[in-house]
């Protein structure tokens, strides 16, 4: 047994050839990372997917074609998808988590940061930068809930606690913050969010942050508060 950490599969998806060689060849200088295709647009990225099932996919938003939305929409239950933006503030944002997406990377990013990200999600947690998650908000804080975007009587089903963990990570806090905050152990916070997600069929943090918002279980200050009948 040597040890070493399973190594995380990556599929590079970005239109233009100097990003997405760099970032591919930046990737396999970790042992641990290793870039198993690259794709120019989201048709060759789901087909690429499709064939060599990778852990994590890099995908650009904007490409000719099947633009990195639709790719991600199209891979859903597949590996997990990180968004490559130019901007903080991107457009896409909002469509991107619909669509299945667990984070996003700028693509200005650091070496480390770039390695550290492409972990992070291979491991099953959100990225989602603090401009990112704000950008979010705003954007539900424009749109009404969608009570049928997950089952109510699933949000029903949640313990006292888990909707508490549930409204927290809608929040954006981590799970040394949410243990903090309640006064329980780390370990006890994880054990809440994987029923939350088990719960509601939920696949990551990001989407928890979607569904929260979406149902209505958490808004937006920016919107004021909602009055339930009954």
């Amino acid at each position: 047994m040597t040890g070493r950490p399973p190594v995380v599969r990556v599929v590079v998806a970005d239109d233009h050839l100097v990003v997405r060689t760099g970032f591919a060849e930046l990737l396999n200088t970790q042992p641990d990372l290793e870039v198993v295709g690259t794709a120019r647009d989201g048709a060759e990225a789901v087909r690429i997917c499709r064939e060599l099932s990778p852990d994590v996919v890099l995908m650009d938003v904007r490409m000719p074609g099947m633009d990195g939305i639709e790719a991600t929409r199209r891979l859903a239950g597949g590996p997990r998808v990180l968004i490559l933006t130019t901007f903080d503030l991107d457009e896409y944002v909002y469509d991107a988590l619909r669509a299945g997406a667990s984070g996003f990377l700028l693509k200005d990013v650091t070496a480390e940061r770039l390695f550290d990200a492409v972990r992070v999600i291979a491991a099953g947690e959100a990225l989602l930068a603090p401009a990112i998650t704000r950008r979010l908000i705003s954007e539900f804080a424009l749109l009404p809930p969608k009570p049928d975007a997950v089952s109510m009587a699933a949000l029903a089903a949640l313990t006292p606690r888990e909707t508490q963990v549930l409204r927290l990570v809608a929040e954006g806090l981590s799970n040394p913050e949410i243990a903090s905050r309640l006064t329980v152990t780390e370990e006890t916070v994880k054990t809440h969010v994987s029923r939350v997600l088990n719960k509601l069929g939920l696949r990551d943090r990001t989407q928890a942050v979607v569904t929260a918002y979406e149902t209505g279980l958490v808004v937006p200050r920016s919107r004021g508060p909602i009055t339930r009948g009954g």
